[in-house]
């Protein structure tokens, strides 16, 4: 099947140019590409249309989770008939497993995992290797982290028909296999119901339940059944079925897995013996013997991850399997926000491995478990294909793969321009932004100022609200959700200035924003290079008054380039709108469409959480654990309300609503550790 690009927009400004561009060149065979596109300017767009017409299989990156789930439903509405899939850490909550040698202080493993994600992953795979080439995966780095061998994954799969001679117990056998289980009571996603002849599966990967009715041992019949009220939706004649689980083995190899273990085991300890070290053998040697006996017995044990190179058949330093491994040989690889993307992928496996290091050196883990790792970069490139790098401001190292040849994208179809930059010495400057600030308060408009410190940020938010300003600061040390927050307040006109140190990292679109005010623009260091004055400066080209204040003594390297570029840029979009006849027009987008999912007309309003973060006396945290009601729970009443928060967290996450899913999944958070509290003090 192709693709089929469905919008009531059609490419417009530079995106015809640079579509044919990015096409011609992936057709040319260029292994690597850079598309620069200003904010604004329809990066996604252009995108989808060379999906669409290159008409391949696409890997989209993106840097957090929130910008991969804006993507995801915006490659939805481009493709509504193709496959697009989302891959994303299925993890709520997540403690790595390490040990701190200095304190001599073990952490145990923690999570929580998000079943939709986990379903949503699950269908990624399985629409990869059901043979079908109009798939969009948008994903995370998670992507490069480990999972199951391919190879195993097709071993498993089970292929019905109608007519087919098969023992019904066989055809049991064979889910089991494929890691589904029987349940006999109500039936679950990843289970299945034997009632008479009558076999009911649902699906690990997709809201379908699939009836398979016998006749002696022949399959008579097979129905796709909607999950909600078991009312049969379609009758197939035949059916594939895939596993429940990306981390699937055969039972040969599983069973070399565990005399592998044993053998490994062995050295191990001989070794920690051999060097005086008897704590460590003997730790060593009650925790894998432990999990071999679980594996043997139930086929799973907790941190079976870290044995996958066994059940993987893979050999000492070989590097894992991952989601790359599960695309066909020609996809296309897109790394959106590639400036701060191919930062992330680069510095995955260094972390991951200096902690497992420390679990293997003091024998909480055999040296296998440093071979579950994320891939390195260099493995991560060896395994893509072709690849464009998406930016408005690309770094160095995109420049040079692409050998300088940059695909740029600099008209917005709004006509809007890249703000004016202007400088002003650094002598007053409180009071001069102030007078701005007044300015574009009287005209409903929202100013970010950037600082270089964290006491600068908040100071400077005291000032100014002791001058009448609504303001608000955000640096490192604010809760990510109540970030959100703020930035929700600032959008509603709650507040007009948002002061922070590096507000990049938010990740949304602000077009309310006016006035970007960076004070001592001039100082050294990466946030005041050019990439950061250029994305900070951008912050401010959605709204049709767009300026950018740099307060400096002087006018550095970074500033400089960044001035002339931005002057560059707005030289070539009065031109276009000129010669087009174009006037400029300021974006309107609703304040929840950026930061969650839409509410119903009819939803109720939630009730508002004051920040901490604004400076007025009157306002006090959010804080669930400090709410009089929880506190005079019973433990039994706190334990229900943990189970809602969950349920509630798991609906919010199926409407891909991950912005109220992470603040009820902190609320439950700090509930279970006041009832770990509670059980810790009776104990």
């Amino acid at each position: 099947m192709d693709f089929e690009l469905q919008s009531k927009f059609s490419p417009t400004g530079d995106q015809p140019q640079a579509i044919d561009e990015l096409c011609r060149g992936i057709e040319a065979g260029e292994r690597y590409q850079t598309l620069l596109g200003v904010t604004g300017s329809g990066k996604t767009f252009t995108m989808a249309n060379v999906i669409a017409r290159m008409n391949r299989p696409t890997l989209i990156l993106s840097h957090n989770k929130t910008l991969a789930a804006q993507l995801y439903s915006e490659f939805k509405g481009f493709f509504p008939n193709n496959s697009v899939q989302y891959f994303v850490s299925y993890y709520d909550y997540y403690q790595p497993e390490a040990y701190i040698p200095l304190s001599d202080k073990y952490i145990e493993k923690d999570l929580m995992v998000n079943n939709e994600i986990d379903r949503m992953r699950l269908a990624t795979t399985t629409a990869l290797l059901s043979g079908r080439r109009d798939i969009v995966v948008v994903s995370s780095v998670s992507c490069i982290y480990g999972m199951g061998n391919p190879d195993d994954f097709n071993k498993n799969i089970i292929e019905i028909k109608v007519g087919q001679r098969i023992a019904r117990n066989v055809l049991l056998r064979s889910f089991v296999d494929s890691l589904y289980s029987r349940t006999e009571t109500i039936l679950e996603r990843g289970q299945f119901r034997v009632k008479g002849d009558t076999i009911d599966l649902y699906l690990a990967y997709e809201e379908i339940i699939i009836r398979i009715i016998f006749w002696g041992d022949e399959i008579e019949s097979i129905s796709a059944l909607n999950p909600e009220n078991l009312v049969v939706e379609s009758r197939l004649d035949a059916y594939k079925i895939f596993p429940a689980n990306i981390f699937v083995t055969d039972k040969d190899r599983a069973a070399d897995a565990i005399e592998r273990i044993e053998n490994d085991l062995w050295r191990q300890e001989a070794m920690f013996r051999a060097e005086g070290r008897e704590v460590e053998a003997n730790r060593l040697h009650e925790r894998v013997t432990y999990d071999m006996e679980m594996i043997r017995e139930v086929g799973y044990c907790s941190g079976i991850e870290n044995y996958s190179r066994y059940f993987d058949g893979r050999e000492p330093g070989m590097r894992p399997f991952c989601l790359l491994d599960y695309f066909p040989k020609d996809y296309i690889t897109i790394i959106d926000e590639s400036h701060e993307m191919l930062r992330q992928l680069n510095g995955m496996s260094g972390g991951d491995g200096s902690r497992k290091r420390n679990l293997v050196d003091y024998g909480f883990r055999l040296p296998s478990a440093m071979d579950n790792r994320p891939l390195r970069f260099d493995e991560f490139e060896a395994l893509t294909n072709q690849t464009i790098y998406v930016s408005a401001t690309p770094g160095r190292y995109e420049l040079e793969r692409c050998g300088g040849v940059v695909v740029e994208q600099l008209i917005r179809p709004t006509g809007l321009l890249d703000p004016e930059i202007t400088v002003q010495p650094s002598e007053g400057q409180v009071d001069h932004l102030l007078e701005e600030i007044y300015v574009r308060s009287e005209r409903n408009e929202r100013v970010l100022v950037l600082t270089f410190t964290k006491r600068m940020a908040e100071e400077l938010a005291d000032n100014f609200t002791k001058k009448g300003v609504k303001c608000a600061y955000i640096h490192s040390d604010v809760d990510t959700l109540d970030r959100v927050k703020i930035i929700e307040q600032l959008r509603t006109g709650e507040i007009d200035v948002l002061i922070g140190i590096n507000l990049l990292r938010e990740g949304l679109d602000l077009p309310e924003v006016s006035l970007v005010a960076i004070l001592d623009a001039d100082k050294a260091g990466f946030l005041r290079d050019q990439t950061s004055l250029t994305q900070s400066s951008g912050r401010a080209a959605r709204n049709i008054n767009g300026a950018v204040i740099f307060y400096a003594d002087v006018i550095t390297e970074p500033m400089q380039r960044t001035i002339d570029e931005t002057n560059r840029r707005r030289a070539i979009q009065l031109a276009y709108n000129a010669e087009h006849g174009i006037t400029p027009k300021p974006i309107v987008k609703a304040a929840p469409t950026l930061i969650g999912a839409p509410k119903a007309p009819d939803a109720a309003p939630e009730p508002k959480k004051e920040i901490v973060y604004i400076y007025d006396d009157t306002k006090v945290e959010a804080n669930i654990a400090a709410d009089p009601i929880i506190k005079y729970m019973t433990d039994s009443e706190l334990t229900r309300s943990i189970e809602n928060t969950k349920n509630e967290m798991a609906a919010a996450a199926r409407k891909m609503d991950f912005v109220t899913a992470a603040r009820l999944r902190d609320e439950m958070i700090q509930m279970m550790d006041l009832l770990k509290e509670r059980q810790n003090g009776k104990g």
